[in-house]
């Protein structure tokens, strides 16, 4: 691995990172590489971080990492911000820490705001607006938001993008590029879990989300799909305000469900918002192909008018109609505690690596899956099940899609949402009520016109010249000329075994006849005698004995390898 001489500051701040927080065995591992050179990396004091000692425990606190990440920029945020998702990796305590950086960042400047927003509008902010407060609303990792107003009287929220975000993310990208290739080249985890790969389709989302014309494209795209559920509200853009780094969008009247009170809880009706919004993630998934990939509880709102709206479009899913397939009967066969249905679904839509063992991947699903049955379906986390099948997955050489783990992100977070709203709500009954309602869908948005013509080209070509393949047939018949040639993948392998046997059978066959032959010559008396017996006779026999034994010998041998090869 090289080193830059412009990234050693941001090598060190990883390094340190790393040790801090109970990772100097992974620290020390790379250190032993060749050519990586953390040994000689300085921490902030000018001290060898192989020569510091372990951080205190109070020095590494939950807390103090979600400040960290933050210290370290945009990028660091981010992370923290998938982590946050993440409870099959962190303790719930890191999760908790790393919660507030989804809303809870430190502000930029209101002067920074004024400056970016003339330049992507090409207007002062007092000239495009008719009120913009100055106080952020919420600021999170790529940018913050604001209150505002239009000229006209409507109430907006405005999103500004962090000065100089792109060239940092470019930058931190660059960095951490190149540790995932030293990894992934250099040691057993990275060649396991592949982290380049995941490196770049996290950059890949992040540089979706830096683009604010896309996320106002996933606001109308969302708001058209979502239509006939009367619900679920999503704010709109403004089109004429919206820019690469300025999205200008509908206030929602209402606030987040976290900070919604007991109270306010009790008085709201949680079981029929919580069923729409899980029918309307699983349209969103399993028909649209086109679903909100980050539905935390900070990005879900209560409306005044009691309904719920959802924010915060800069990262979808996108699935594909075969994905969307694979998709929903996985959902379903782990909503009806189906582990060997599980196993070869993840199979069937998985990357198989070398050492990829299909019995004990299958042992092992099965075994969770009945598990989490033993514990009550009632209380099966769908999300946090589709989380366990990808990690044991990749425990034994099997890399699922990454459409497979984003959902099982999404539907953690929008169990933990729909559990706010209704403690009593079950995913896995709503999956069950709403299944056939979804294949209605797909079943009507694959006959489109499109489709049908298309269908009936085909069907056409095929009767049009199916009397000539039958006249063709018919003839080959009555001429004797229809041949069928099987083709078996083992026939070497049988052929091979049975010319095997009949040189056995053979070389049984002449020895014995050379020891029946040698048994008759000894009553021929010869003048040339061994051991007091005619020696032709005596030559024979002992030749008959020594290929016999080496006849057994090598079939005991052949035999052996045999077995062996076979268990390897």
């Amino acid at each position: 691995m090289k080193l830059s001489a412009l990234h050693l500051k941001r090598y060190r701040q990883i390094a340190a990172l790393l040790w801090k927080y109970g990772r100097s065995d992974l620290v020390q591992k790379m250190s032993a590489e060749e050519g990586f050179g953390i040994d000689e990396l300085m921490s902030d004091d000018g001290t060898p971080l192989k020569d510091k000692a372990p951080p205190a425990a109070g020095a590494a606190s939950p807390e103090h990492l979600a400040d960290d990440l933050e210290a370290m920029g945009p990028t660091y945020v981010k992370l923290g911000q998938v982590l946050a998702g993440r409870p099959d990796l962190l303790p719930e305590a890191y999760l908790k820490a790393l919660a507030r950086l989804q809303d809870k960042v430190k502000p930029f400047s209101y002067a920074e705001v004024e400056e970016t927003v003339m330049a992507e509008l090409g207007v002062r902010i007092s000239k495009a607006f008719l009120r913009f407060e100055i106080e952020p609303l919420a600021a999170a990792s790529v940018g913050q938001v604001h209150r505002a107003a239009l000229r006209d009287g409507r109430a907006v929220v405005v999103k500004v993008q962090r000065p100089h975000i792109r060239q940092q993310i470019a930058e931190d990208f660059e960095v951490l590029e190149q540790i995932a290739a030293f990894l992934d080249a250099h040691t057993e985890l990275g060649r396991h879990h592949r982290f380049l790969v995941i490196l770049q389709e996290f950059r890949l989302s992040i540089q979706q989300e830096l683009n604010y014309e896309r996320e106002a494209h996933n606001l109308i795209a969302l708001g058209k799909n979502l239509k006939e559920f009367k619900l679920i509200q999503v704010p709109q853009p403004v089109t004429g305000y919206s820019t690469r780094s300025v999205l200008t969008m509908d206030e929602v009247q209402g606030q987040k469900i976290t900070a919604l009170g007991p109270l306010a809880l009790l008085d709201l009706k949680g079981a029929p918002l919580a069923e729409e919004l899980f029918k309307a993630y699983l349209q969103q998934v399993l028909v649209d192909g086109l679903f909100h990939a980050d539905p935390h509880p900070g990005n879900v709102f209560i409306t005044t008018d009691g309904r719920i709206a959802l924010i915060d479009l800069g990262m979808v899913g996108h699935t594909a109609p075969a994905m969307q397939e694979n998709l929903l009967k996985i959902l379903l066969a782990i909503s009806e505690g189906n582990g060997e249905t599980v196993a070869e679904i993840a199979i069937h839509m998985s990357e198989k690596l070398e050492e990829f063992a299909a019995p004990e991947f299958r042992r092992r699903i099965a075994q969770l899956v009945a598990l989490r049955r033993d514990q009550g379906l009632e209380q099966l986390n769908v999300g946090r099940s589709l989380l366990e099948v990808s990690g044991i997955a990749h425990e034994n050489g099997l890399i699922v899609p990454s459409e497979l783990v984003l959902l099982a992100k999404t539907m953690l977070q929008l169990d933990q949402v729909g559990r706010i709203l209704d403690p009593e709500f079950d995913t896995n009954a709503s999956i069950r009520r709403n299944v056939a309602a979804l294949m209605a869908q797909r079943m009507r948005k694959d006959l489109t016109q499109g489709n049908i013509y298309s269908s009936l080209l085909e069907m056409k070509d095929f009767t049009a010249g199916l009397p000539a393949r039958l006249n063709r047939i018919m003839d080959t018949v009555t001429n004797s000329e229809l041949e069928v040639k099987v083709k078996s993948a083992d026939a070497k392998m049988v052929v091979d075994a049975m010319e095997k046997i009949a040189n056995r059978i053979t070389m049984g066959i002449v020895l014995a006849g050379m020891i029946i032959g040698a048994a008759l010559l000894m009553r021929v008396a010869t003048a040339f005698q061994l051991f007091g017996y005619p020696g032709l006779a005596i030559l024979c026999f002992i030749a008959a004995a020594a290929a016999s034994f080496w006849l057994v010998i090598g079939i005991f041998v052949a035999d052996y390898k045999g077995r062996k090869k076979y268990r390897r």
